[in-house]
């Protein structure tokens, strides 16, 4: 084995700082695939260069690049995430659309069945609605000989001899008050259903006949 003299030796320490400084060991040490800047184009076609993004290309597609220019990624813009999320929602409904179309057309035969249908849930809201309505009927007749019997007691009776209002009427108010606010949005929410239905089932008509070529 060669062995160098000693007198052409060189110590580790110095071997290692001569190593570092040459220019080999330099590059060696920078890695370029690094992300080193951050660029993108406006309309105009003027193109925004800086260490961090600019703000100019807050709202772009920006170019990240590293040491030697070359693209190494694409952060997507707010614009372009927004078109993306358009195009995702037309997608969607049309996926949806054909899935409906194919739920019509092996859920019904004729126009008819969907009436049909239509009819018979309606019929079931209505008949909801009637009973409601007289739940309604029957509070606000209890409302109105409330009304009449406090009227006896104090603080609704200027006469000095009145009694204070029982707690057991005051209670019986209370909950005829709120009997009668649970049963009328209870009502509403139902004719609110009622014209959901109709809509709905009108578009499945209207879109059966058109597949079917129904006129």
């Amino acid at each position: 084995m060669w062995i160098l003299p000693e007198s052409r030796r060189v110590p580790g320490l110095a071997l290692a700082l001569l190593v570092a400084a040459t220019p080999a060991a330099s590059a060696a040490t920078k890695n370029p695939s690094d992300e080193a800047a951050y660029r993108c184009r406006d309309s105009r076609g003027q193109s925004h260069f800086g260490q961090a993004i600019p703000e100019a290309c807050l709202d772009l597609d920006v170019e990240v690049l590293d040491g030697t220019g070359r693209i190494v990624r694409m952060i997507p813009g707010r614009r372009s995430l927004e078109q993306v999320a358009q195009q995702k929602a037309v997608e969607e409904a049309a996926k949806a659309g054909a899935q409906r179309d194919r739920t019509l057309l092996a859920t019904y035969i004729s126009v008819a069945d969907i009436e049909r249908l239509r009819d018979q849930r309606l019929e079931l809201l209505e008949q909801q609605n009637r009973v409601t309505r007289q739940y309604i009927a029957n509070l606000r007749e209890r409302e109105a000989r409330l009304i009449n019997d406090v009227q006896r007691f104090r603080p609704y009776s200027d006469l000095p001899k009145a009694l204070p209002l029982p707690d057991h009427l005051a209670e019986e108010i209370v909950n005829t008050v709120n009997g009668l606010q649970v049963y009328e949005q209870e009502l509403a929410k139902n004719t609110t259903e009622q014209d959901r239905l109709r809509t709905e089932f009108a578009s499945d008509i209207a879109r059966f006949k058109q597949l079917k070529g129904i006129n």
